[in-house]
């Protein structure tokens, strides 16, 4: 996988919109929770790739450091052969003196040589600390977009069961309804209601029966008083 495609799928993912998914999902937990392995995986699968990407970017800085050091190494045999070169020259060894500044060129040569693979990995240095970067921080925020999923998920599964346990208790509710005339409490209480009434007509009754019973005894006492004045007449 290249570094331009590491870095553009997790710039996608850091900055997918999880409210507009959600909305696009028939069921949102389950989504959420598929959601939430990808993100995982591909964390998984990114931070390996940036570790590689790391890896890299290190040692094309060890190769630089080594190319300056070189450089700076064979600046230094040069520098020497040069010095050497004169000191034979002024003892009148000329020949020893000629191949002495020869080692002087070569170092040169090679210091040449190092400078110019130094200079021509710089850029390819700072472009990849660059990508680098982006990645590190494109990492950043998929672990927080990860916690956020999180979030959303563990949310939505508690609004979730309230709404649960709302709906329970208001099918509950409605099924218990006192004020309806057709439930079995209503029909419990018209059937108490003709009991009393029955009681009341009962007593009514009885109540009628014993005033006839008092009405007739007051009669025959009449009827008594007055034969008896009668009786006193005839004496």
């Amino acid at each position: 996988m290249s570094k331009q495609t590491i870095l553009g799928r997790v710039t996608q993912l850091a900055k997918a919109n999880i409210n507009a998914l959600l909305d696009q999902a028939e069921d949102p937990q389950k989504m959420l929770d598929q959601l939430i392995r990808d993100y995982a995986n591909n964390i998984a699968e990114a931070e390996e790739a940036v570790a590689t990407t790391i890896g890299n970017l290190r040692l094309m800085e060890q190769d630089h450091q080594e190319d300056v050091a070189a450089a700076r190494e064979w600046g230094d045999k040069a520098l020497a052969a040069s010095r050497k070169a004169d000191e034979l020259r002024a003892g009148g060894q000329t020949a020893e003196a000629d191949r002495f500044d020869n080692l002087a060129k070569v170092a040169l040569g090679r210091q040449l040589q190092s400078e110019k693979e130094a200079r021509t990995a710089e850029p390819t240095i700072a472009a990849q600390s660059e990508v680098v970067q982006k990645l590190r921080a494109g990492l950043d925020q998929m672990k927080a977009k990860l916690g956020e999923l999180q979030a959303k998920r563990d949310e939505l599964v508690a609004r979730a069961r309230s709404a649960q346990a709302q709906n329970t208790m208001l099918d509950a509710v409605k099924n218990i309804d006192v004020l309806d005339p057709t439930s079995d409490l209503a029909r419990f209480e018209d059937k108490v209601r003709r009991e009393e009434a029955r009681a009341m007509g009962k007593q009514e009754l009885a109540a009628s029966s014993l005033d006839a019973q008092f009405e007739q005894l007051d009669a025959l006492g009449d009827s008594a008083e007055i034969e008896a004045r009668l009786a006193a007449l005839k004496r």
